[in-house]
């Protein structure tokens, strides 16, 4: 699905934060639109993305800790993959309410994309690629009236562990998701 919700200037106005939500799960196609909007592919004659990505590189991961387990979205076959089989949105975020969101999206950078650059500029790619993405869930959110906050006050190295992450790959941030509760 690639049209309906409001317009720009309705969910910009709409943009906000909200800590409280819903257990209600969202549907398949609300997940789909939503993970489509945020980073899918919207050229795929170039597998170019929604949201922009410096150089090019798309080094952002997006994982989705869900009540089922953990999956990690696979764009060029628009599929997610299971990593963990186990519930880890309580080891998403340090505030009580990430246990009970429906969807928590861990944004990961996969270092070794980001060529030859050093450690403080692939920080600042991570983090600018990071909340172009975040941004789109903020927008998609208000078009589609789900509530989500991004966060980053986290564990980063216990999630990476409960996230099974190899040395590679780097926890950005956490975005929960979900109906207003």
């Amino acid at each position: 699905m690639t049209d309906g919700g409001m317009s720009l200037l309705g969910a910009l106005h709409q943009r906000r934060s909200a800590r409280t939500f819903a257990p209600t799960p969202l549907d398949t196609v609300t997940l789909s639109t939503l993970l489509w909007a945020a980073f899918g592919v919207n050229r795929p004659d170039t597998g170019h993305r929604t949201a922009p990505s410096a150089r090019n590189w798309q080094e952002i991961e997006l994982y989705l800790a869900m009540p089922d387990g953990l999956y990690v979205l696979e764009p060029a076959d628009w599929r997610l993959r299971l990593v963990v089989g186990e519930d880890l949105r309580a080891a998403t975020g340090l505030q009580d309410f990430v246990a009970g969101a429906p969807l928590n999206i861990v944004y990961v950078s996969r270092l070794s994309k980001l060529d030859e650059t050093d450690k403080p500029l692939r920080q600042f790619y991570t983090a600018l690629d990071t909340g172009f993405i975040s941004q789109n869930v903020y927008l998609f959110r208000a078009a589609f009236g789900l509530v989500t906050v991004a966060r980053g006050l986290l564990d980063r190295r216990a999630l990476a562990v409960a996230m099974r992450l190899d040395a590679d790959q780097r926890v950005a941030l956490a975005q929960s998701v979900g109906h207003s509760g």
